[in-house]
């Protein structure tokens, strides 16, 4: 008796709900909106680097850095006057019978700070046109490797030989450039570089002359004194070093190295 009023109650109130509440639908469940992805254009290919006020951000700076650090010393020795000044300064060494004095690390580093000291007004150039605007955010960085170059390739064309540059056209079968500005940097690089190793050997054999006559005079007398026996360089190095001290033979390096670059 007492669950049969129970279920009674229980139904009536069912009724009740069910009139007082509407029915309710049933919605489909929505599946996620596709990202739009714009069309490609055909050579609309970039790499956006820059932050959200057109400067590059920090990190970006930095891996410039390290980059541009690794590959230094190719451009130190492919693109400055190093290359030529190193030469000459190791040229000047075996002309004394000096191997070993002074040694590497002293001539890399004199050639270093004399093609630092040669460069430094392209460096400047670089800085200003390429490097501010960059890091400023007023260019991108293909506007700023395209005005970095600008420099270095006027530096490059006013002293390199126009046989060089014939030579290394003529081995990648291209044709003849119309203008100096129209020879690219693949050509440009490798001309220079043959065009430097090729004065450096002019000056070595410039210095090498004097010490050579040197040596010439010493083993003559040696010989006809009968002393075969004794290393002509024991008595020919105290020559060559007091004449090289005599006419101030540093200065007249750098001076020749320097002025070679003025003009």
């Amino acid at each position: 008796m007492r669950a049969g009023l129970v279920l009674g109650v229980a139904l009536v109130a069912g009724g009740a709900l069910a009139l007082a509440v509407p029915d309710l639908a049933v919605a489909a469940p929505i599946g996620p909106t596709p990202p739009v992805v714009p069309t490609p254009t055909p050579g609309d290919v970039s790499i956006e680097i820059n932050g959200p006020d057109g400067t590059p951000s920090s990190s970006i700076l930095i891996l410039l850095g390290i980059t541009l650090l690794s590959v230094a010393p190719a451009l130190l020795l492919m693109m400055s006057s190093f290359t030529k000044i190193f030469v000459v300064l190791a040229l000047t060494r075996n002309a004394l019978g000096l191997n070993t004095i002074p040694p590497n690390q002293v001539i890399a580093g004199l050639a270093l700070f004399l093609s630092l000291f040669i460069m430094w007004p392209v460096l400047t150039d670089v800085n200003t046109v390429a490097v501010e605007p960059f890091v400023s955010g007023a260019i991108d960085f293909g506007t700023a490797i395209d005005r970095g170059s600008e420099p270095l390739r006027g530096f490059m064309l006013a002293h390199v030989r126009e046989e060089d540059i014939a030579l290394m056209t003529r081995a990648a079968e291209q044709d003849n450039p119309e203008s100096p500005d129209d020879v690219p940097l693949v050509t440009l690089i490798p001309a220079f570089m043959i065009s430097e190793l090729r004065a450096a050997f002019i000056i070595g054999l410039v210095v090498f002359v004097p010490f050579l006559v040197i040596d010439l005079v010493v083993s003559s007398g040696l010989m006809a004194m009968g002393m075969m026996m004794l290393p002509p360089v024991m008595i020919s190095l105290p020559f060559k070093i007091l004449l090289f001290i005599l006419v101030d033979g540093w200065g007249l390096i750098v001076t020749s190295l320097v002025q070679s670059y003025r003009t």
